[in-house]
């Protein structure tokens, strides 16, 4: 049972340099295992490095401590609305389509996108797989992470992701930069071909559409402070500068 036992019960310890990351690998790929996750994405495991960029990152979130008025500055609110307001009125019908299943409005989808990615501009130049798995090892925020490390490696088993998949800092990924546990659960084949693809941008909408509705986003309700879906978009992000934003730019794209 000693010799047995060392399985199940042990999790894989914790570290806050990367002098451990190799050996905490090798655990991590039992826990992952028993949790599901299959050949590529243990592939995938065993070739991640140790995100030195992602922990820097991760000490160093500087804008969520700004006020709304110089957050919204810094993230290019002004720009963002025009740009979303161009992009609703291009397909109307897509977005359209989405509140019609969903029942959020275009201008929330929209403004997440736009204040993510810059609406695709830059989704990332870190391995997702690498990055996620960093931040599970990483002791600051092991218990939050680890789902979505178990996530990417899902997502890896199911060829949505690669060991070469770029994303965010924190392991993000597509255009409206979805962690990979939530990808996997929410993820949403927006255009019928079959597979779901956080870098298309009809699947990162619609994926997107369906995390809040199943977040418990109320059609019809407003979304601004004080309204009940404001609560959902807190759902997506935990900073209240970054929830007051998406409000505000959300309406001014709405109209």
């Amino acid at each position: 049972m000693l010799l047995s036992g060392a399985g199940p019960a042990q999790a894989a310890k914790c570290g806050n340099t990367g002098d451990g990351f190799n050996s905490w690998k090798k655990a991590f790929a039992a826990e992952a295992q028993r949790a599901g996750v299959g050949k590529r994405g243990l592939d995938a495991l065993a070739q991640a490095q140790y995100a030195t960029k992602t922990i820097w990152a991760d000490r160093n979130q500087k804008s969520f401590k700004y006020s709304l008025e110089k957050f919204m500055q810094v993230r290019g609110s002004s720009t963002i609305v025009a740009q979303g307001r161009k992009r609703k009125a291009r397909n109307p019908e897509f977005y359209a389509s989405l509140e019609r299943v969903y029942g959020v409005p275009a201008g929330v989808l929209i403004a997440i996108h736009g204040m993510e990615t810059a609406f695709g501009g830059f989704m990332g130049d870190s391995s997702v797989v690498s990055a996620i798995t960093t931040l599970a090892y990483d002791c600051r925020r092991s218990d939050f992470f680890t789902p979505h490390a178990i996530g990417a490696l899902k997502l890896v088993d199911q060829g949505s992701i690669t060991i070469n998949t770029k994303g965010a800092k924190h392991g993000e990924l597509g255009h409206t930069q979805f962690l990979p546990g939530n990808a996997l659960r929410y993820g949403v084949d927006g255009n019928g071909d079959g597979k779901v693809d956080f870098y298309n941008v009809s699947d990162a909408m619609a994926s997107t559409a369906n995390y809040l509705r199943q977040k418990g986003w109320q059609p019809g309700k407003g979304y601004q402070p004080g309204e009940p879906n404001f609560a959902v978009i807190k759902e997506w992000n935990a900073a209240g500068v970054y929830q007051k934003a998406i409000a505000i730019m959300g309406k001014q794209i709405d109209g």
